[in-house]
């Protein structure tokens, strides 16, 4: 069972500084609740360790796309957690940036069927953005930044992001889904 989350956020920062904090993943732990660590093992792959509710759990993600200024899109490739996510930037003036998440999560127990029950997940990436918005606007500033390309087709499952047509399936695919829009 997977779920669709996504959430959109508002943050008084130039686009540049915050696209350059987002792909600073060693720095998720201070604004995402529940996130450990984030490791980043080379330009595309991050392994992560999250304790939720108890329960920790480790996976590594990798990057199968990524374009400076517009978009960064992962998808789990492996460990406990089965996931799969795009985020957008949006310059909305010189001084502020839209952030848009969109992930999903596939659900692989009794828990993380209880979870999405009662919108934990959603309330989570809801969190997550609203202390981002104020790490950045605290800061005032990235506190580093890559700005390197990386292609879908260069991916370790060499495939590019499925188009909006593309109908989804019971079976998991760790394609990366187009951004759906707001809520």
């Amino acid at each position: 069972m997977t779920e669709m989350v996504h959430d959109t956020i508002e943050v008084e920062a130039p686009l540049r500084e915050v696209y350059d904090q987002w792909t600073q993943f060693e720095e998720f732990p201070r604004f995402m609740d529940g996130v450990e660590e984030v490791r980043q093992l080379d330009d595309r792959l991050c392994h992560w360790r999250t304790k939720v509710a108890g329960a920790t759990r480790e996976f590594d993600t990798e990057i199968v796309d990524q374009l400076p200024d517009q978009r960064i899109a992962w998808r789990t490739v492996g460990g406990d957690v089965r996931q799969k996510g795009v985020v957008t930037f949006e310059k909305v003036d010189e001084a502020r940036t839209r952030v848009q998440l969109a992930m999903e999560v596939e659900a692989s127990g009794i828990a993380d069927r209880a979870a999405k029950a009662m919108g934990v997940v959603e309330n989570r990436i809801e969190g997550d953005l609203q202390r981002f918005k104020q790490f950045m606007e605290e800061r005032g500033r990235a506190t580093g930044g890559w700005r390197g390309r990386l292609r879908p087709a260069d991916s370790a499952g060499g495939t590019a992001p499925p188009s909006p047509a593309t109908p989804s399936h019971d079976v998991p695919s760790h394609d990366v889904p187009p951004y759906p829009g707001p809520a």
